[in-house]
């Protein structure tokens, strides 16, 4: 099967909570990307109509929180697979420097978010 990953992601472990229409369920993030998340799916997750969450995760040992708007892309017994679909400034701001940590490689970050500017600009 051809990858047609086209961010690279980093594994990353942080509590997560997802809401949608005044429910909400505890999780954890298990990887990260400029565009998307994967989170553990929850043991009380129902089958949803709605794809579309808002989706917290606090990073450990900080106040930091990430919040943003996402899209269920897929699932299985384990997984939650979303794509982000609005995220704010300071949230945006918060995932770049640690993917710039955990990368080591400025110009590859450089490169990611160049491909994110230029899907946002198709869309």
């Amino acid at each position: 099967m051809k990858e047609r990953r086209q961010f690279i992601r980093i594994v990353y472990q942080a509590p997560a909570t997802l809401q949608q229409a005044g429910a909400t369920w505890h999780t954890t993030l298990k990887d990260i990307s400029l565009h998307g998340v994967l989170l553990s799916r929850p043991e009380d997750w129902p089958q949803r109509e709605d794809n579309t969450f808002d989706v917290d995760i606090v990073l450990p040992q900080t106040d930091v929180h990430l919040t943003m708007a996402a899209e269920l892309i897929e699932q299985d017994e384990t997984t939650l697979r979303m794509k982000i679909a609005h995220i704010d400034i300071d949230s945006l701001s918060h995932l770049r420097r640690l993917i710039e940590l955990n990368l080591g490689d400025d110009a590859l970050l450089h490169r990611e978010l160049a491909h994110l500017t230029d899907l946002a600009a198709d869309e």
